[in-house]
């Protein structure tokens, strides 16, 4: 992606000021850059449009804050989410050597990974806090493959917007906008604190969105889709998170 231009840091000040002048001026101007959020037509829509369009055009580069080893949580809070069945539990007694991360969509090679496979594609750290919309949080130090590096080696095409992502549980989905997806913070996270990612912070694979809330970051990843609409993912929102009241752009 290119900086942003001059013009369009005036257009986003234009932005900002429409939030306090009408949300309608600024849904405008997000139609007109292409930042309409796949939930815009949610009862918090105009909000979340202005949030969106707000973000991506002024901080679009930004990084999440990265800590210093001191700071790890010395007892990470574990979200009780599990979709183990004996299938996952097989998977687990194998050491996850035949866990498999399909790759598919608009990309030039759809590829299967292993972890392993992974692990030799790249390798990226960073100490970072997943916080969550509940309150609770935690420092950790993540290590994987940027989902960057992936995008690139499969072929992602041009006409590609979005990134979805799926566990094996149909209900634990999400997706990213390609700004997002190739973010260098943006990981298919695969270790935890100097040791392979444990299972109940989504071992064998993560997806890791530091500069998002937690629930964008979903356990488990197996299948990655790249896509130009959101339109035949579920209900064409983005993912679950507008039905429970939530924002599909989580931005912190």
């Amino acid at each position: 992606m290119s900086p942003i231009s001059r013009r369009k840091l005036i257009t986003g000040g234009a932005v900002t000021a429409a939030g306090i002048a009408g949300l309608a001026a600024a849904d405008r101007i997000a139609a007109r850059y292409g930042l309409i959020p796949p939930d815009a037509g949610t009862l918090y829509g105009a909000g979340e449009t202005l949030n969106y369009g707000v973000q991506r055009l002024l901080a679009r580069h930004a990084m999440a804050r990265e800590f210093s080893r001191s700071m790890i949580s010395k007892t990470p809070f574990l979200n009780e989410v599990s979709p183990h069945g004996p299938w996952f539990k097989q998977a687990q007694a194998d050491g996850f050597r035949n866990w498999k991360l399909q790759v598919d969509g608009l990309v030039a090679r759809p590829t299967t990974f292993t972890v392993a496979d992974l692990q030799a594609l790249g390798r990226s750290s960073q100490i970072t806090e997943v916080m969550c919309e509940e309150g609770w949080s935690y420092i950790a130090e993540w290590i994987g493959t940027p989902l960057g590096a992936v995008l690139r080696e499969t072929g992602v095409l041009p006409q590609a917007r979005y990134i979805v992502y799926f566990s094996p549980d149909p209900d634990q989905w999400d997706s990213l906008d390609m700004n997002e997806a190739r973010h260098p913070q943006t990981l298919l996270t695969w270790g935890m604190n100097d040791g392979d990612l444990p299972v109940g912070f989504g071992g064998p694979l993560r997806m890791r969105v530091p500069r998002q809330l937690g629930y964008k970051n979903i356990k488990w990843v197996s299948r990655v889709t790249a896509a130009e609409s959101l339109k035949g993912f579920g209900d064409g929102e983005g993912s679950p998170a507008p039905a429970g009241g939530y924002a599909w752009y989580a931005g912190i």
